[in-house]
């Protein structure tokens, strides 16, 4: 087993998930707005430090995907950020890219940036402590999108990143997001996200990327937020099975979801319908933001200094995801908070 597989598996194993804490800083001020607290360096420090600091860190919580600014900050006691993560025996992460900006040839079609530079910045986040990496590209889904180009130069980013993150000894989570936003149906969310996956292991493939030592971020298959079909969380798991199980190589050693848009408890449920029948060797875990994060924001933000009511809040949710990553969770348990 190589090193990077076996950090792979640290992350994911024993229905552990990913916290997906890579805001950047004019996100996680629209999140603060949002909430009515200011958006300052001390206060996106605090909230973080809380979830940070919480009991279900060691029993759920593998990794942590951090942003450039949190990475290098020190919490109240004087530790630095990594360490905090590193002693409740989760690893740290970092996102890389730089944020998706418009294709040159297309007027509404993104690509993601950041590969100038990048094997020195990702040696400088290794020695800092980071041992895994995210580089999230996006994909509109329409009747045209997403192009033959968008797929193509987003995979081949997303490729060449994956290589110098394992250069640099580190795994790369391959973040391809079909966004859910449009009037789609399932069932072309399916055949756009197959393309789009299997778009990405070609180019993987050519950059010679040891995919035993990578992790495979997608979104779940569901139909778009504006459109009028209504689908079930087990139609949602067979289509997101059928997807993943025509699209992925076996030597991927887990799938973490994104949420996507979806509630914190819509997440949950379609997670434990996927794994109550999944029939693949993949793991299939977790890798949330706001579905971890928001009601514990909204609940912070009325006291940030309710660090106590704040963590039960945010333990809760991620009990809740790790019983959905075993195929264990249920609305009884759910409501019994």
């Amino acid at each position: 087993m190589s090193e990077l597989n076996k950090i792979a598996l640290k992350i994911l194993s024993g229905g552990k998930g990913i916290l997906a804490a890579d805001e950047s800083t004019a996100t996680m001020t629209k999140r603060l707005n949002s909430v009515n607290v200011k958006s300052n360096e001390n206060n996106r420090l605090n909230f973080r430090e809380t979830l940070f600091s919480s009991t279900s860190m060691k029993e759920c919580i593998g990794g942590v995907i951090l942003y450039d600014e949190t990475i290098k900050q020190k919490t109240s006691s004087g530790k630095s950020i990594p360490e905090l993560i590193n002693s409740s025996g989760s690893e740290v992460g970092i996102k890389v890219d730089t944020g998706a900006k418009v294709l040159a040839g297309s007027t509404e079609e993104k690509i993601t940036e950041g590969l100038d530079g990048l094997r020195e910045k990702l040696k400088d986040y290794y020695k800092i402590g980071a041992r895994f990496t995210k580089w999230r590209a996006v994909y509109l889904i329409s009747d045209s999108f997403p192009s033959d180009l968008a797929i193509a130069t987003n995979a081949h980013a997303l490729a060449r990143y994956a290589a110098l993150v394992q250069e640099a000894g580190m795994v790369p989570i391959i973040e391809p997001e079909v966004l859910m936003d449009g009037n789609h149906s399932a069932k072309d969310c399916l055949s756009k996200t197959s393309v789009v996956i299997k778009k990405c292991y070609e180019e993987l493939d050519l950059n010679k990327v040891d995919l035993k030592g990578t992790i495979l971020k997608p979104n779940m298959v569901l139909s778009g937020t504006n459109s009028k079909e209504k689908i079930t969380s087990e139609e949602i798991a067979e289509l997101t099975l059928k997807c993943l199980k025509n699209s992925v190589p076996r030597e991927v050693p887990g799938i973490a979801f994104l949420s996507g848009g979806q509630t914190e408890v819509e997440a949950t449920l379609n997670l434990n319908e996927i794994n109550l029948k999944n029939n693949t060797n993949f793991i299939m875990t977790y890798s949330y933001g706001r579905a971890l994060q928001q009601s514990a924001l909204k609940f912070w933000s009325k006291d940030v200094n309710n660090k106590l009511g704040t963590q039960d809040i945010f333990n809760h949710r991620a009990k809740m995801c790790t019983l959905a990553a075993q195929g264990k969770w249920s609305e009884n348990l759910e409501n019994s908070k």
